[in-house]
């Protein structure tokens, strides 16, 4: 059995000047730590700064949620990004959010990589090796959340940063314990009472059933929770209030 103990995390700040997507006010109310769009899938500066202040407000730890440069695909088409290229990139997504975290009397505690980036380092060394040298540039040794046994944490490791493992509550899995993509039927799990049970089973026992129904060790210290998914206030409520019954402490991995 794992650790008794879980974060809960949500994307959250992801609208662009009057379009919003998120419920970021009520999610706030319920996560521990927030991934913030950084303007390049999702995200402007009034945005960051709103986030931010609501978020050191309430006590939840503000992630930098950052993206390959992508507005009109909402970050979630892959693409071919030079490394040092890259690196530049995360590093300037990151600082931008440390502007708005330090100003809300906060700091960017942690990095994720979000949709096409957060899948292609999974086993792209390259990619997953600029990603880290970004975060490295930024400075501060910031721990990063990545999918477990992913090129990320394991490169993230040997370079020095905190390597945090994550995990799905409303992805479907695949039997080799990646996230099955989003093009293909059923990747995103919208039956509320099986998001609930998956998120216990995931905190307790590290083990998630995947969509052929294999049962996969995932075991993790963070949770997610996609703030765009239908009705995501009301489950993640629900998530919060079942892993609480079940003996789980709902804390901040950093």
């Amino acid at each position: 059995m794992t650790s008794a103990s879980i974060d809960l995390n949500a994307d959250l700040g992801e609208g662009f000047g009057r379009w919003r997507l998120t419920d970021d006010e009520q999610l706030l109310s319920v996560v521990t730590s927030a991934n913030v769009a950084c303007g390049f899938h999702a995200g402007d500066a009034v945005t960051m700064r709103r986030v931010c202040d609501l978020a050191a407000e309430r006590g939840v730890r503000i992630g930098a949620q950052v993206s390959y440069r992508d507005l009109a695909g909402f970050g979630r088409r892959s693409m071919d990004v030079p490394p040092d290229e890259l690196a530049a990139e995360v590093a300037y997504q990151i600082g931008a959010l440390e502007v708005f975290a330090r100003a809300a009397g906060s700091r960017v505690s942690y990095v994720k990589p979000h949709g096409a980036l957060y899948n292609r380092v999974v086993r792209d060394e390259e990619q997953a090796a600029a990603v880290v040298d970004g975060v490295l540039l930024a400075g501060g040794g910031r721990p990063v959340l990545g999918l477990p046994g992913s090129r990320f944490l394991d490169i993230a490791a040997k370079a020095g940063l905190p390597a945090v493992a994550e995990a799905f509550a409303d992805r479907a899995y695949t039997a080799e314990g990646t996230l099955v993509p989003r093009a293909q039927e059923n990747a995103v799990v919208t039956d509320p009472g099986t998001v609930v049970e998956r998120s216990v089973s995931m905190a307790r026992s590290g083990v998630v059933t995947s969509r052929c129904g294999r049962p996969v060790a995932v075991r993790a210290r963070s949770l997610c929770l996609h703030g765009d998914t239908p009705g995501a206030v009301g489950l993640a409520r629900r998530v919060r209030e079942r892993l609480e019954s079940a003996g789980v402490r709902v804390e901040a991995f950093v």
